[in-house]
């Protein structure tokens, strides 16, 4: 009987791990789909460098720094590279839930999410050395370290402890922890590269530029959601049927909801039926629901989704008056509804009171604080030693042709250079 649930437990794992995995092909599509032609070379390639090196520095830095074992709850680190456990017994890692193995993989690809979603917000302008280099630093250093503070038994797993209270900062499958740690690195990086040329006019005005495949994007959103099966329904650890089944409940009426809520939402106040405003609130929604997918009643999930849509249609407008520029929407989804599905935790569901809010606050201030300033620290050293911006020429006739030497399209005779 132990064996045959270990089986089950690890072979869930591993399919949820594949679904997260297949999460960056929707992310490819969906940056490809929202930019232009022009550039979609450019986004194909960070999305892959973004899986393969984001994978290899995990395994080499990353994996010790996030879970180091005994530490001082702040930063720890177990060391480079990964080992199989010392006394050899599989039934024992995990509580025999999983092998480290399949434990190592399944991070691994939340890792190399977080810099995905940097990779649309900063599209079309920056140069290729540069989002390497911060993808690299940031999936090998900060997103660890943050993790370590929860996943890694650091010290808001036990935030509770300050007010003399039980339990801490809880985020189930990341809404703050992957999220908003990508959320706050692509806000910060859009801030220090500018706008692309022709986003806004002469007197600041914000000008659409529209994306040169839809279906594509559409196509992009709908495999986010499916892998979203693997990234939440893979956080409950194991293949636990009861749990498993409320997680992808939760997850999938959360999803609906948001996008129900951005596109009524949006067309209130644009008069038009948005379907990117449409895209953006499925994905909102996904993201409202991660922090808090193992404790909602399927009616909290709908009101999370349905309040998430809303964010992400307010949040895009409010970027743009700040003059800042996202082509994919990233910083709203990412950022402002990870921030709100985390509070959620604290409002609705099994865990829902005062203190477990006041955990939830703090804990997004403090990881807030600390990605906001190391974002700034990296992109800050990677400007210093290549430049984060390309010229002007090379934005204008496309970083597909200038960066990589060749067009997405060209069999088609397309060129919208």
């Amino acid at each position: 009987m132990e064996q045959s649930l270990f089986t089950a437990n690890n072979v869930w794992m591993m399919i949820c791990t594949a679904l997260v995995f297949f999460m960056h092909l929707g992310f490819s599509l969906l940056e490809a789909g929202l930019t232009r032609q022009k550039n979609t070379i450019n986004i194909l390639f960070k999305n892959l460098f973004i899986i393969c090196g984001g994978l290899v520095v995990y395994y080499v830095v990353g994996f010790g720094l996030m879970y180091p074992g005994d530490f001082n709850g702040y930063i720890g680190f177990a060391g480079f590279g990964i080992e199989s456990p010392k006394n050899g017994n599989l039934f024992s890692y995990a509580d025999g839930g999983y092998t480290y193995w399949t434990d190592f993989l399944f991070q691994g690809m939340f890792a190399a999410t977080a810099a995905t979603i940097v990779s649309g917000a900063v599209a079309e302008r920056i140069k290729i050395h540069a989002f390497m280099l911060f993808s690299i630093i940031y999936i090998a250093v900060v997103y660890p370290i943050v993790g370590s503070w929860q996943w890694g038994g650091g010290f808001l797993s036990s935030l509770g402890e300050v007010f003399g209270k039980e339990g801490g900062f809880y985020d189930f499958a990341g809404s703050t922890l992957v999220h908003s740690v990508g959320g706050w690195a692509a806000l910060i990086v859009i801030i220090v590269l500018g706008a692309r040329l022709g986003k806004f006019d002469q007197n600041k005005n914000s000008k659409a530029i529209p994306g040169h495949n839809i279906p594509l994007a559409t196509m992009g959103v709908l495999i986010l959601w499916l892998g979203w099966f693997g990234f939440n329904g893979g956080s409950v650890l194991s293949a636990n049927p009861a749990l498993t089944s409320l997680v992808l409940v939760t997850t999938s009426l959360s999803a609906a909801a948001g996008g129900l809520g951005a596109f009524v939402v949006s067309a209130i106040k644009f008069k038009n039926f948005d379907i990117t405003m449409f895209m953006n609130g499925i994905l909102g929604g996904l993201v409202g629901i991660t922090a808090g997918a193992d404790l909602m009643s399927p009616l909290e999930s709908i009101a999370i989704g349905i309040i998430s849509g809303a964010i992400v249609v307010y949040a895009v407008s409010w970027i743009d008056q700040l003059k800042l520029d996202d082509p994919v929407g990233a910083v709203a989804v990412h950022l402002f509804c990870g921030f709100w599905g985390t509070l959620a935790v604290g409002i609705f569901g099994d865990k829902a009171g005062f203190y477990q809010l006041a955990y939830q606050l703090i804990g997004v201030f403090v990881i807030g604080v600390f990605c906001s300033v190391s974002a700034f620290i990296v992109i800050s050293l990677v400007d210093k030693l290549v430049g984060v911006r390309v010229g002007k020429r090379e934005e204008v006739e496309g970083l597909d042709i200038h960066e990589h030497g060749m067009d997405a399209y060209a069999d088609f005779g397309l060129n919208d250079h």
